[in-house]
């Protein structure tokens, strides 16, 4: 450890403008649009990506417009990338209500109960990081990899116009497409229809003359990948690797589990379909076996994965609990610094805002359960769970990034924890389903909060910034995006509906299912046991991520498949940066401008589908007669292809474009 004392990158003796107002409104207004595309991205294809590099980009190109400081830039990236931790933890665990049946859709009586659980959650998480800010920003054990690369992207401001460049159209090419789509210019997924023939005389059962023979015979479906930016980007994001598991669960489920079920299955539903005088729709009965059979299976896999996650991480989970106590021992001994970079909120304030958020908990809790005992146990959950989770998820963020931290993990902890203790106490039915859910709910946004706002207070203490300014930044933002991301659910919901193939949202689905099952009593036990013995094979045979490849059994192949080509994009984009005559700068460069790309069109189709999905939503409420045009009925298969090359060209070209010269200084490496 040296000696030396720490000094930050702006002096604290040197007077910079930091907390004002186009700081501030710049930071609400990325906390708004990055969480939304979040949320869209996380219904739909089941990940979300980091924030903090979009909107470090985004604050620094546009504040040096006005000749905006480097404090600023870092205030407006703060706030503006805590908005996609409330919308990661509210994805994961807000649409568990619809799915559940506890809430029949979200609607507008639903409002203030949401907005209060992502508040109080999003609250809850920068208190607790308030009380824990000091000793772990300072610890020499824990290293931030993706503060420090954040800190080194405002320190190496001048490259900020390049980057937005790239950024900004791509969101603009990302709406285009989607919108091209959408209008159906082009099929943005196509589905076929494969029979698979019968056995003339049956399927014999054995070999003994007497061996039962068995009728088969029917039909499936099997997608083509989507045209759709936003899983490209995501697979282009996460890797070829990572993409081809997430690909593999999902032809298990429509290569294998699906066919297998409607080839025995056909003759069946035919017979029956014959005695109603009924038509056979081989499609609708393919995606019905998916859903209420494979999905199933799906969520005991996810089940598996989230807890062999959570085993990995045992040293890590264990080492994050033990400084979580000796942390909070610490912060009563700490004193105020009149140093600008060390200055928390008063300790006076976090407690007494810890005590309302209690309370209000309890209320909430109360007028889910009515039941004075359940609130009172939901309550004292939260709060002991959520110190100790927001600890973990601030030690592993300053391990291994917030990219890795696994939050939906440690929310199937607490949701395990609070279903059985509702059930131990005799809570039951659908209110003891609510309660565990909100409990849920509100551990999720407050550990994802805690570990996105500690890496930004690192990266803040690199540059010199003030924590307490950071801090009423991000209680700011938390405020907003509570307020404006909850809208954005009720508009999906009334589009596509949650679980529905357009919208699974996979995380949600197996908190669900989870608490119907302990607290509910309501699962299909027998198929979810399968997945679990799934999940442990996978396990045994080293798959490195159980959890992916489960999530991809749960989503639509298209989605699937999509990602996969995203990876494979990458792939190429890899061959082609290691084969070109570059240096190390340009390798570094190229990757930041793929990262770029990928994000901007996530972004792009994100904000777009917004506006679509409000149109049908608002078309499917009947509050307008009228809806989206379409261009073609029967836009020709080629279409979709050429659209497709388009954004794989664009993928490919961008990145290699912006290479840079080889006499330029290396860039700091954009870590997502």
């Amino acid at each position: 450890m040296s000696s030396q004392p720490f000094r930050p990158y702006v002096p604290a003796n040197r007077e910079m403008r930091e907390f004002t107002l186009r700081a501030v409104l710049l930071g609400l207004i990325m906390t708004v649009v990055l969480g939304a595309a979040n949320m869209y991205l996380g219904l739909r294809a089941g990940m979300t990506i980091a924030a903090t590099y979009p909107a470090a980009v985004i604050g620094m190109a546009l504040l040096k417009l006005v000749r905006g400081s480097l404090l600023e830039e870092n205030m407006a990236r703060t706030i503006g990338s805590i908005g996609e931790s409330v919308a990661a933890g509210a994805t994961f665990t807000i649409p568990a209500f619809v799915i559940a049946r506890v809430w029949p859709a979200l609607g507008a009586e639903n409002y203030w109960q949401g907005v209060a659980l992502m508040l109080v959650g999003g609250t809850l998480g920068i208190l607790f990081v308030t009380l824990l800010r000091s000793v772990m920003v300072e610890d020499a054990e824990l290293p931030f990899p993706e503060s420090v690369a954040a800190s080194e992207i405002h320190k190496a401001g001048q490259q900020g116009s390049r980057a937005a460049k790239i950024l900004f159209s791509n969101m603009g090419v990302g709406a285009a497409i989607f919108l091209a789509g959408a209008l159906n210019i082009f099929n943005a997924s196509k589905e076929f229809l494969v029979n698979i023939p019968a056995l003339s005389t049956g399927l014999k059962l054995g070999r003994g003359a007497n061996a039962p023979f068995v009728a088969t015979g029917g039909a499936t479906t099997f997608s083509a990948p989507a045209v759709s930016p936003a899983y490209l980007g995501v697979g282009y994001i996460i890797g070829p690797r990572l993409a081809a598991l997430n690909f593999a669960g999902g032809l298990l489920a429509w290569g294998l589990m699906v066919p297998l079920l409607t080839y025995f299955l056909g003759p069946q539903i035919l017979a029956n379909a014959a005695a109603a005088g009924t038509p056979v729709d081989w499609t609708a009965i393919s995606n019905g076996v998916w859903f209420s059979i494979v999905r199933p299976i799906a969520v005991g896999g996810m089940l598996v994965g989230a807890s062999f996650t959570l085993f990995r991480m045992r040293k890590s989970l264990g080492i994050g609990i033990q400084r979580a106590i000796s942390d909070l021992k610490k912060t009563g001994k700490q004193k105020q610094s009149s140093l600008r970079y060390e200055q928390d909120l008063s300790a006076k304030i976090v407690f007494l805002g810890l005590a309302i958020v209690f309370c209000a908990m309890l209320a909430l809790y109360f007028f889910f359960t009515k039941v004075i005992i359940g609130a009172i146990v939901a309550a004292v959950i939260m709060i002991i769970l959520g110190f100790f989770f927001a600890a973990v998820s601030g030690n592993l963020v300053g391990m291994i990034g917030s990219s890795n931290n696994p939050v939906s993990g440690l929310t199937l902890c607490t949701l395990v924890i609070a279903a059985l203790l509702m059930v131990a106490i005799g809570i039951k039915g659908t209110a003891g389903v609510i309660a565990v859910l909100g409990v849920a709910a509100v551990i999720c946004v407050s550990s994802a909060v805690a570990g996105e706002m500690l890496q930004d207070l690192k990266v803040g203490h690199i540059l010199g910034g003030t924590p307490k300014l950071m801090q009423i930044g991000d209680l700011m933002g938390v405020i907003v995006s509570s307020l404006a991301l909850f809208p954005v659910l009720m508009i999906l919901d009334q589009a596509y509906h949650f679980g529905s193939k357009e919208l699974p949202a996979p995380q949600a689905g197996l908190m669900a299912f989870l608490s119907q099952g302990i607290v509910g009593g309501n699962m299909a036990w027998p198929l979810v046991i399968v997945g679990i013995l799934m999940g442990i094979a996978l396990i045994m045979v080293e798959v490195k991520s159980p959890m992916l490849f489960s999530v991809g059994m749960y989503l639509p192949l298209e989605t699937t498949f999509a990602i996969f080509i995203g990876g494979v994009i990458r792939w190429a984009t890899d061959i082609a940066r290691d084969k070109g005559v570059f240096n190390d700068a340009q390798k570094a460069r190229i990757d930041n401008a793929g990262v770029l790309t990928a994000s901007g069109l996530i972004a792009g189709e994100a904000l777009c589908g917004l506006g679509v999905a409000a149109i049908k939503g608002l078309k499917a409420s009947g509050k307008i007669s009228w809806d989206l045009p379409s261009v073609f009925e029967h836009p020709h298969i080629l279409s979709g292809l050429i659209a497709l090359a388009f954004l794989a060209v664009l993928m490919v070209q961008v990145p290699l474009r912006n290479a840079g010269r080889p006499d330029e200084p290396a860039p700091p490496t954009a870590i997502m």
